[in-house]
């Protein structure tokens, strides 16, 4: 999955800039909690994270077909969100395979913002995180709703895609029924770190990337950053 990702960002003439990986500890099992605004953030995070993971997806997911069947070949964890004693088992479920050794990574919006901005929190991801007692690390993704805009499909070529990786939270100041107290401070730290993403956006960086010259007709301005 790894390789494909990185194909495809090429492919889509993305590039990705990302800071905080020493964040990450391979040693011991974690989870990752990421905005979600484009079909990119899939790619970005398949491609660069350096350790193995699991996604956690919701229930209804795995009933599509063929992608259910390779989200359970995969080893994805089903989180079900429409009846809360199911929902209940299924954090039950995907805490032990957590416990076991597994990191994993959740989108807690649910599903895209396609604006960019952070769409409100579901707190499955925080209940299982709480049930754990792993760290949680936050990751914040600013750029992917630009390379393929909404209800086109248009690929704009030379996006840059920033990514932070946040510090683990420690989670042992929260109680098990605090996962609502979690998600604001989670929210607060990924709020934060989308806006100072945004402000390193320069005029006119797409221009870095070849492909986009040749489609604009235009030349790398003085100061574009280069295509990797």
């Amino acid at each position: 999955m790894r390789r494909w990702s990185r194909d495809n960002l090429w492919l889509s003439r993305a590039r990705v800039i990302i800071e905080g990986i020493e964040n990450i500890d391979s040693r011991h099992p974690v989870i990752f909690v990421a905005n979600h605004s484009g079909l990119h953030d899939i790619l970005c995070l398949a491609a660069y994270l350096p350790i193995q993971f699991r996604w956690v997806a919701k229930k209804s997911l795995f009933k599509v077909p063929f992608m259910g069947w390779h989200m359970r070949r995969s080893g994805y964890i089903p989180i079900d969100r429409e009846n809360p004693r199911d929902a209940a088992k299924s954090i039950i479920r995907a805490a032990n395979e957590i416990r076991n050794g597994i990191s994993a990574i959740a989108f807690p919006e649910g599903t895209r913002s396609r604006t960019g901005d952070l769409g409100k929190f579901h707190s499955g991801a925080f209940a299982l995180a709480l049930r754990t007692g792993v760290p949680l690390v936050p990751i914040s993704l600013e750029g992917s709703y630009r390379v393929i805009l909404p209800k086109t499909l248009r690929v704009n070529p030379g996006v840059i895609i920033r990514i932070r990786i946040g510090l683990p939270i420690d989670l042992t100041p929260y109680c098990k029924g605090e996962k609502h107290r979690l998600m604001s401070d989670v929210f607060r730290i990924m709020h934060r770190d989308l806006e100072t993403l945004r402000l390193k956006r320069q005029q006119g960086e797409e221009s870095g990337d070849a492909v986009y010259r040749w489609i604009h007709g235009r030349s790398r301005p003085h100061g574009s950053i280069p295509a990797e």
